[in-house]
């Protein structure tokens, strides 16, 4: 018997199967939530802002001590500006032994960035490190809009498709195979002048989601 859409917000997330499993999906969203927030930069005071919902609430979920319902995902993954299903990479999916290790190609969490022709997919296990690494999928006419810049470095590999990049005063138009790094801060911005869907790697550090 499946839920109405109401009814469903109000349920504690949880893994069908066995206890474990469950117990295990509760503590990595927690651990998620905390990592995205840490790596985005958002104290758990702005962060209960940015939900109405309570500070030790809050601290709790990222400890996994307390369980998660669906609406309060949702407010947290909205505050955080990433969709709800970045926090979904099933237990069941992934081997015990490779979960904070290996990210299988079917397994990566995913931001669609709504509007801008955008998905990233983050190809390490958590953001709780000093790397960000990320499948961007650029959409064919879509770009990063104004210049931006942020502390820290980055590199990339165009994998498949073209990629204009403006790095300060200059400007470069990268080819599959071709790769770049730069410092973060240099204002930067991008855009795929292709006909085909661009497949860039990119890694930044310190992490920014």
């Amino acid at each position: 018997m499946s839920l109405r859409g109401s009814e469903r917000l109000r349920h504690p997330v949880e893994l069908a199967g066995p206890v474990s499993e469950a117990s295990y999906l509760e503590d990595q969203l927690g651990r998620q939530v905390r990592e995205l927030r840490t790596a985005k930069g958002v104290t758990l005071q702005a962060l209960a802002d940015g939900t109405k919902l309570s500070v030790g609430y809050l601290s709790q979920v990222e400890r996994g001590r307390s369980k998660l319902t669906v609406a309060n995902l949702m407010h947290i993954a909205r505050a955080l500006d990433v969709h709800l299903n970045w926090f979904f990479q099933s237990a069941g999916d992934a081997a015990e032994e490779e979960r904070d290790i290996i990210v299988r190609g079917g397994n990566r969490r995913r931001i669609r960035v709504a509007g801008a022709g955008l998905t990233e997919e983050l190809l390490l296990p958590s953001l709780n490190g000093p790397l960000e690494v990320l499948m961007s999928v650029i959409e064919p006419g879509a770009d990063s809009g104004e210049s931006y810049s942020h502390k820290g470095d980055e590199a990339g590999v165009v994998v498949a498709g073209e990629l204009e990049l403006w790095v300060g005063e200059r400007y470069f138009h990268l080819h599959a195979e071709d790769s770049f790094s730069f410092a973060s801060a240099t204002a930067h911005r991008w855009r795929n002048p292709g006909e085909i869907t661009t497949r860039v790697v990119w890694v930044i550090t310190p992490p920014s989601y």
